[in-house]
């Protein structure tokens, strides 16, 4: 009778342990989480350029021009509170100041696309999208400032021409969605990109944010064998050593119909090659999962980074599916890879 209850009671304690085990493997508190920030305010948001202030300092948005409001510029908004409540604060330029150079080599852009923002030695670079949908004649241009903030008196942006551009049967890229990243050494590279042959990478100099002389865009990543080749809005983030690339996936701009998606892919040299997690070049169509559709947060891409936070923009199926920012401060797994998690609010 001893025995029998020695061997129960180890059963029951070995099923005790399994059941714990379990739960433990489910849970796991020590498993990075990132911090999803609860938003309020304007969020009307696509294709959001962060710039996360430090503390007790201004957040800034810059995204996507709305085609109705101060001639398709790039929308601004601004959080004094961490990043959790925005509001409008205008666009980058109006009408007396619009591109005209776009208007003329570009036939049809009414709005200006995924923007970027980048602080080099004071100044402030400000490099836009310029094309239409379903073309790639395109090209990113750039303007500069001594601040993003429309409420400095120093503020405004000098308009500095273009940087790139694509042309129909000429080249097999699409000039639109820039992000910038300096090397160990202080050297500037533009990423960019949008279906057509992939992600590009093109080296810069300061302090113009111009091209290298002679410099030619050179694929990054791709993704083989998926129709039209659905990949773009590329940002580099460099951490531990090594360089992150984030880019979207599949198809954007179609509300809760979306299929959008951000993966990314890592490499120790800016120039690459990156590879995912499991070892696979992005060249090759690889690309590790960090955030896709999951209840009503449909869609999420067009991301940046700005102090270790991803802002995006997704589809919200529970508002009928119109776009809005979302922003999380990004978590690391143990074997360096970002942790991202669904927007809930």
């Amino acid at each position: 009778m001893s025995r029998r209850r020695t061997v129960v009671s180890a059963s029951v304690a070995v099923a005790v342990a399994v059941a714990a085990a379990a739960a433990l493997a489910v849970t796991r508190p020590w498993e990075p989480r990132p911090r999803v920030l609860d938003l309020a305010g304007d969020l009307r948001v696509h294709d959001p350029a962060l710039v996360a202030g430090a503390e007790g300092e201004p957040w800034f948005v810059y995204s996507t021009g709305d085609v109705k409001v101060g001639f398709g510029a790039p929308q601004v908004r601004r959080s004094d509170d961490g990043g959790t409540t925005w509001v409008d604060a205008g666009t980058a330029w109006d009408a007396d100041t619009d591109p005209e150079w776009v208007r003329t080599r570009i036939d049809g852009v009414e709005n200006f696309w995924a923007p970027e923002l980048y602080e080099h030695d004071g100044t402030w670079y400000l490099y836009y999208s310029a094309s239409t949908f379903g073309s790639n004649r395109s090209a990113i241009g750039l303007r500069t400032a001594a601040t993003p903030d429309p409420d400095d008196p120093a503020y405004g942006w000098t308009d500095q021409g273009m940087v790139v551009e694509s042309v129909p049967g000429e080249d097999n890229f699409n000039a639109i969605d820039p992000g910038i990243v300096e090397d160990e050494d202080g050297n500037p590279w533009l990423f960019f990109g949008s279906f057509w042959g992939g992600l590009q990478l093109l080296p810069l100099e300061w302090p113009s944010g111009k091209p290298v002389a002679g410099a030619e865009p050179v694929t990054i990543a791709s993704r083989v064998g998926v129709p039209d080749n659905p990949i773009e809005a590329p940002y580099v983030v460099e951490r531990d050593g090594w360089y992150y690339l984030f880019f979207s996936r599949d198809l954007c701009c179609r509300g809760t119909d979306s299929t959008y998606n951000i993966a990314v892919g890592r490499s120790r040299e800016v120039t690459g090659p990156y590879v995912d997690a499991d070892g696979k070049d992005l060249v090759l169509g690889g690309g590790t999962p960090v955030l896709g559709t999951e209840g009503a947060m449909v869609g999420p891409g067009g991301q940046s980074v700005s102090r270790g936070h991803l802002a995006f923009h997704y589809y919200d199926g529970a508002s009928g599916g119109d776009f809005r920012l979302a922003i999380q401060g990004l978590a690391w797994s143990d074997d360096g890879w970002p942790v991202a998690a669904a927007v809930t609010n």
